[in-house]
């Protein structure tokens, strides 16, 4: 072994530091998050300082109009610490500390549940990115196929394998001495093998076109190893994404030569080193434009059945001609076509309609992959990805572009066919620069880079190198594309989930920092109705319960009739605004009204200390049994009048609900001097329950009554809808051009060999 290249300077360290371009950033939840946990703390400090010096100003003037007995030192001290641990209460109660408790819950439910739709979370925040992404760049083979491929068509040597009852009824058609060639050029240039797969059982191993390829020639009735064996390798230069095709050079002792050149690979490119080819008598006859007119309609016809069309070839070369090879570049002239091959991966089940579920949900997709541009516009066009006004492009069609054309492109193009890893980073870089969301999907060490620099990568857990496993951030255990539309529903459960919990806990916070304050200050005694033990345990339910009920509540399929939610968009709609404030301004007149008129309500008096310490329970009861209530308003925040569908499939929900009631009864049984609280009769319980459940009623009256302001800002629309027709023209000149160049390619190829021709017969003629 000679060592060329190490680090940076080896292929793998080339991938490894191109990889260093994904760079980890805030998700758009975390940045709106960060965001709005400043602003709540800003106004819960600023709350806390107004309730503080309002309070300490009161104590003194009340202390200077001699409205109260002068206190002593420690008396004044007393009272000033009360006040300051009212006034901190206030802080801890108005920051939402379980905020970033509620988006880890969220995010650690949903990803041990995307276990079951086998998706397998690498890191924590890809999960609630997902839930946002624009555009979904899917590979092909074993992603949006089956990855089971098989030859259906074929011609080689001018013999059709349509029609035949199989390969072997097909081998009976050809000449000996191409049989003999075809059986070559399948078995010697190929790394697949015959072995047993993890089950156990026999089958080919390797690179599912080659496995096509071996099946074929067995079923034609030969043994690829035998004619394996019988080829003695001198040079091999692997399948390469560049030239999209594998060469290897055999020994043929007892031929024409001593040595062969085979080539296999994307047919255009295998075709287009190709000035020879096999005619049914098993004759080298030159490529005319008659023959590769014919070629070409052949491989446009196995395309627009959406088949991997494969050509093979091979030339006859000596000693000198090797020595004169580059060593890494293949021989790719001169060839001899064999034929073409068309290979079916028909496609996975539930593929169009997962297709047809993202286009509902606003996310475009994009199909690249490295097929042949027919095959690969047809194969879109069945799974949907591909529809009337969309760009198909090819890779080498697309590199010529300029920068600005490719931003102009990108937005309509549907299918990108005969792509470079190169082009899947150009892709995904011109889509973020458009500020879209973008998920992308790679199987091989040279797909790393993408999937690193995507928003969210999808490495394949079968197909897939470790390279593009370490680089993704959700691995698909199965390979399938309908798992990533499961990973975008847990995704948009995540931020669902989150905006429950901020539209219930916000609900929460003003309500109690509101009452706190109007209460002390209406107060002779400048003590809140809610005492601070009190508030804590509200907290501590509120934020820690309540984090973990709304952040466990499954997806359900209305997630996806919705577009995507826009990056600048803020976390509290106006539909959520219009619950928080309507549910606080009812809750904090509820209490109040409790506060002053209770004591004829609930038939105590409230002059006594035993009445007020009653009234003091009742309330708090209240208020407790108002935000139970409330929750189960919160299941639901976009309008919905059915709060309760679907709440006996979140147990976890129901279980959180019960402890929270249990608690608050436990509490109020013996909550005592700790909690101030005393035991409540039958009627008292009654009395606190109903008001508690007036929250829901309110809740509907909420969901009838018409929107602030639309929440169209908050909805980010399909990328195509966005974009004029400015693409039209830069394509249609490329491929032009693309066509304009190609034809004189093959004038001047055809002249010269008429030229040639007649040099020989008439070498005084004129060969104009």
């Amino acid at each position: 072994m000679v060592v060329i290249g190490v680090g940076i300077n080896s292929y793998h360290g080339k991938t490894m530091m191109a990889m260093r371009e994904g760079h980890d950033e805030e998700t758009p939840l975390q940045a709106k998050l960060d965001a709005l946990a400043e602003s709540i703390a800003k106004l819960g400090i600023a709350a806390a300082l107004l309730m503080l010096l309002t309070l300490s100003i009161k104590y003194w003037i009340s202390v200077a109009l001699e409205t109260i007995e002068t206190p002593t030192i420690a008396d004044a001290f007393a009272v000033m610490v009360k006040i300051v641990i009212q006034a901190i209460t206030i802080v801890v109660v108005a920051v939402p500390e379980g905020l970033p408790m509620a988006v880890t819950l969220a995010l650690a439910y949903a990803t041990t549940q995307m276990i079951k739709d086998n998706n397998l979370v690498r890191v924590l925040a890809a999960c609630e990115t997902m839930g946002n992404a624009t555009v979904i760049c899917s590979d092909k083979t074993g992603t949006l196929t089956q990855n089971k491929m098989t030859v259906v068509q074929g011609v080689l040597a001018e013999k059709s394998l349509e029609g035949c009852q199989g390969p072997s009824e097909f081998k009976q058609k050809l000449p000996e001495t191409s049989v003999q060639t075809l059986l070559e050029a399948i078995a010697c240039n190929s790394s697949a093998f015959e072995g047993k797969d993890e089950n156990g059982k026999q089958t080919f191993i390797g690179s599912k076109t080659e496995v096509a390829l071996l099946s074929f020639l067995k079923k034609m009735g030969d043994d690829y190893n035998q004619i394996r064996n019988n080829c003695n390798q001198v040079r091999v230069y692997p399948f390469a994404s560049k030239v999209k095709s594998m060469t290897t050079i055999v020994a043929t002792p007892g031929t024409t030569s001593d040595f062969r050149v085979y080539s296999k690979g994307a047919s255009e490119i295998v075709l287009g080193a190709c000035t020879h080819y096999l005619d049914g008598d098993g004759k080298i006859q030159p490529i005319d434009d008659k023959a590769r007119d014919n070629f070409d309609r052949t491989i446009s016809r196995f395309a627009s059945e959406a088949l991997r069309t494969i050509a093979l070839a091979y030339r006859e070369v000596s000693q000198d001609d090797i020595d004169k090879m580059d060593e890494e570049e293949p021989p790719l002239n001169d060839l001899v076509m064999i034929g073409v091959v068309g290979i079916e991966d028909p496609l996975r089940d539930g593929v169009e309609e997962s297709v047809r579920l993202c286009r509902k949900a606003g996310v475009y997709v994009k199909m690249i992959t490295g097929d042949n541009i027919e095959t690969a516009k047809a194969i879109a066009k069945k799974a949907g990805i591909y529809s009337k006004g969309g760009v198909v492009i090819s890779g080498p069609d697309f590199r010529k572009l300029s920068p600005e054309e490719q931003v102009k492109i990108v937005p309509r193009m549907q299918v990108l066919a005969r792509s470079s890893p190169m082009d899947k980073q150009i892709v995904v870089r011109t889509l973020q620069q458009l500020g879209e969301v973008v998920a992308m999907t790679g199987d091989g060490t040279n797909d790393g880079p993408a999937l690193k620099l995507a928003d969210v990568g999808f490495s394949m857990g079968i197909a897939g190198t470790e390279v593009a496993k370490e680089a993704s951030a959700i691995i698909l255990m199965d390979d399938n594309f309908n798992s990533i539309v499961k990973a975008m529903l847990w995704g948009r459960a995540v931020n669902q989930s989150v905006r429950k919990f901020l539209q219930f806990q916000l609900t929460v916070n003003i309500t109690a920092v509101a009452l706190a304050f109007i209460s002390a200050v209406s107060n002779d005694k400048n003590e809140s109705i809610l005492t601070s033990v009190q508030l804590l345990w509200v907290n501590l339910i509120m934020d820690t319960l309540a984090a973990l009920a709304l952040a466990t509540e499954p997806p359900n399929d209305e997630l996806l009739d919705q577009y995507p939610t826009d990056r600048k968009a803020p976390l509290i709609t106006k539909k959520m605004w219009k619950h928080i404030i309507v549910q606080a301004i009812f809750q904090i007149v509820v209490n109040l009204l409790l506060l002053y008129t209770g004591d004829r309500l609930l038939l105590i008096d409230n002059s006594t200390p035993e009445g007020h310490r009653v009234l003091q329970t009742c309330i708090f009861n209240a208020f407790v049994f108002l935000q139970v209530f409330n929750e189960i308003n919160c299941r639901r925040i976009n309008d919905e009048v059915n709060v309760l569908q679907n709440i006996t499939h979140n147990s976890i929900f129901i279980m959180v609900q019960a402890a929270v009631v249990l608690g608050q009864i436990m509490l109020v049984l013996f909550g005592g001097e700790a909690f101030s609280t005393v035991p409540l009769s039958a009627y008292q319980w009654f009395v606190s329950i109903l008001i508690g459940s007036l929250s829901m009623p309110v809740g509907l009256v909420v969901r009838l009554l018409p929107d602030f302001g639309s929440d169209s800002d908050q909805l980010r629309s399909p990328l195509v809808s966005r974009e004029g027709m400015q693409w039209e023209s830069a394509i249609t000149e490329v491929q032009r051009k693309n066509r304009v160049f190609s034809a004189l390619r093959r004038s001047r190829k055809s002249l010269s060999q008429s030229q040639s021709r007649a040099s020989a017969y008439a070498p005084c003629s004129s060969t104009r």
